[in-house]
């Protein structure tokens, strides 16, 4: 049991669960858009959702606190390591476009970890700001990337689902920030710290009204894929409902973490 339970740990503490969310996402996005499974454009987000992640965590761990590298931490950074060659090799197999737009990724995820700025801190502690760094990131590397990868002009459909997208991760980091508000720097100014936990909760479960009727809107709408967009949100509005600051770290780190992973792997089955 303890075997397992140190596996779960470095699966998830390797940042190879939340890879594996956005490459879930991406898949969605193939599946939305008709579009071929392209392994390049797929593997790049994994493995840079690696790099980017763990390098976002351990960064000020290793760097500012200058903390002890312990071994799971040394076997991270050698996955990591492994994760940037192979980012590398992914990165030269993408159109010229996708490439110079992933450079634009790259800098966002670098402006939330590093102070670029004299006497101030990285835009991770930038208070307000941190929940839409990263939900921009998350729309741009798993539907933006994928779409001029492939070459598919930005239509309405395009926009529709970026909003859409935007609003999932939104809330999904909603309930992480529930869950992180007795941990979290008050300067912060995270969404439950400014409006409390029951108005965080209910943004979430009112943010899902539109995430839901926008599909509506798509010119591809079917109701196979509404049907299991519902599934997905009923979810969703449990993991919200449920939200506490005294939840297991597996609740968000597994468990939220994991809808993107069952909402693409349903969408598989059903088609």
């Amino acid at each position: 049991m303890k075997l397992l339970k140190h596996i779960l740990n470095f699966y998830l503490n390797s940042s190879i669960h939340v890879a594996l969310s956005c490459y879930a996402l991406v898949r969605i996005t193939f599946h939305v858009f008709h579009i071929q499974y392209d392994e390049p454009m797929a593997l790049f987000v994994f493995f840079g959702t690696i790099v980017g992640y763990n390098f976002v965590k351990y960064d000020a761990l290793v760097r500012v606190k200058k903390k002890p590298i312990r071994n799971q931490l040394k076997i991270i950074a050698l996955l990591s390591l492994v994760s940037l060659v192979l980012v590398g090799y992914y990165f030269f197999q993408l159109e010229r476009i996708t490439q110079i737009v992933s450079f634009g990724i790259l800098a966002i995820t670098a402006l939330y970890t590093l102070p670029f700025f004299p006497n101030r801190k990285n835009a991770r502690n930038w208070a307000g700001v941190k929940i839409y760094i990263v939900a921009v990131c998350w729309v741009g590397a798993t539907l933006v990337l994928p779409l001029i990868n492939a070459g598919i002009p930005f239509t309405a459909d395009f926009f529709i689902k970026c909003i859409q997208r935007f609003i999932l991760v939104f809330v999904l980091i909603l309930v992480f920030e529930i869950l992180d508000l007795a941990n979290d720097d008050p300067h912060l100014q995270t969404v439950p710290q400014t409006i409390g936990v029951k108005k965080t909760k209910l943004l979430g479960l009112l943010l899902l009204v539109p995430f839901c009727l926008l599909e509506l809107l798509i010119s591809t709408f079917n109701y196979k894929d509404l049907f299991i967009n519902m599934i997905m949100v009923a979810m969703l509005s449990l993991f919200i409902v449920f939200a506490a600051t005294n939840r297991s770290k597996y609740y968000t780190s597994f468990w939220v973490e994991a809808v993107p992973i069952f909402w693409w792997i349903s969408l598989s089955l059903m088609h």
